[in-house]
């Protein structure tokens, strides 16, 4: 495992062979014949686009949300809406359902992001409760417990979306601009106003970063992403209901963020696509498959509490790099 996770390190450092596997992931389909391996892999992109999302906010700024699923079954079931009901085209409902799933985290971080630790834990996971309870007994509109079956799906031209290749091919475009944004955030001023609120959000504040407008840009950010993720997959499978976003499912995003290494992009990445696989490696021991992967958080959280690439390994921002690098020595007899 560890020989594995210093080869992916190396491959997302560089960027001539981050390019490399961005290339051989477009070729994978034509290799690739079989629909079930090509379905888990498009499983894996969405739940990295989850945890990146998610990242945002408990990884940069510290923020505990354990309610990410809410997010992601509001762009879910917007987009299936505005598909059934409207007959919008898929293309004009993905960029909806992540403006209204960003204006539900917009609503719901005004009063919060004021809170921190347990008790915003507490709210966010009162939110998801509070969607998961909406989904499923407003009935006129979301047809309840039955769900919302028959989401047509995506049509580029004269190309309907009907095999799993199509589908790859979109949530690899989703995921790679998703990646470019977060890289574009982590290495930018306000990605590291993020970092300095997360680390102390007193002394962040008393240098005059505003903390909470930091905190709320990036909670929105994060609602955009997950809306955007949720509007893919109301399409991909066809069928939404309030049972595809629980808490379980938000336990899930937050525990490939956390695995993976808190404010670390590869890491989040490399967490993701760890949890993502195990449920189809470990599928022939289903009866234990819940135990052993408890067992294996436990065991990450006390001899690598750090995730599979924490913060330490974090060499891209160029702050970092300046203070990495060796002082210069100082000849004798050289004014300084």
């Amino acid at each position: 495992m560890n020989v594995v996770i210093e080869v992916i390190k190396k491959v997302v450092i560089r960027p001539q062979t981050s390019l490399g596997l961005l290339v051989v992931l477009a070729i994978l389909p034509l290799v690739i014949k079989s629909d079930y391996l090509l379905h888990v892999l498009i499983t894996v992109g969405l739940y990295v686009v989850l945890s990146l999302s998610l990242n945002l906010v408990s990884g940069f700024t510290g923020q505990l949300s354990i309610g990410h699923a809410a997010f992601y079954g509001i762009g879910a079931y917007v987009t299936a809406l505005l598909m059934l009901r409207l007959n919008m085209p898929y293309w004009a409902t993905i960029p909806l359902a992540g403006i209204i799933t960003a204006l539900f985290g917009l609503i719901l971080g005004l009063p919060t992001l004021r809170l921190r630790g347990d008790y915003l834990a507490i709210v966010t996971l009162g939110f998801g409760e509070i969607v998961r309870l909406v989904f499923l007994n407003w009935d006129s509109l979301t047809r309840g417990p039955m769900g919302l079956p028959g989401i047509p799906s995506p049509q580029l031209g004269s190309l309907i979306f009907t095999s799993k290749i199509p589908f790859y091919f979109l949530i690899l475009m989703i995921l790679v601009i998703t990646v470019i944004f977060m890289v574009r955030i982590a290495e930018s001023e306000f990605g590291l106003s993020l970092i300095a609120v997360s680390h102390d959000e007193l002394a962040a504040e008393a240098v005059g970063i505003p903390t909470l407008r930091a905190k709320l840009l990036a909670f929105v950010f994060s609602a955009l992403f997950a809306g955007i993720a949720g509007g893919y997959y109301a399409t991909y499978i066809s069928f939404v209901s309030p049972d595809s976003f629980t808490f379980m499912d938000s336990v899930t995003i937050l525990s490939m963020v956390v695995l993976g290494g808190l404010a670390s992009i590869p890491g989040v990445v490399i967490g993701a696509i760890v949890l993502g696989l195990a449920p189809e490696v470990l599928r022939f021991m289903a009866d234990y498959r819940m135990l052993l992967y408890g067992a294996l958080m436990v065991i990450m959280m006390i001899y690598k509490p750090d995730g599979f690439w924490g913060a330490k390994h974090r060499v891209r921002n160029a702050i970092l790099k300046n203070l990495e690098k060796k002082p210069t020595r100082v000849k004798r007899g050289e004014p300084i």
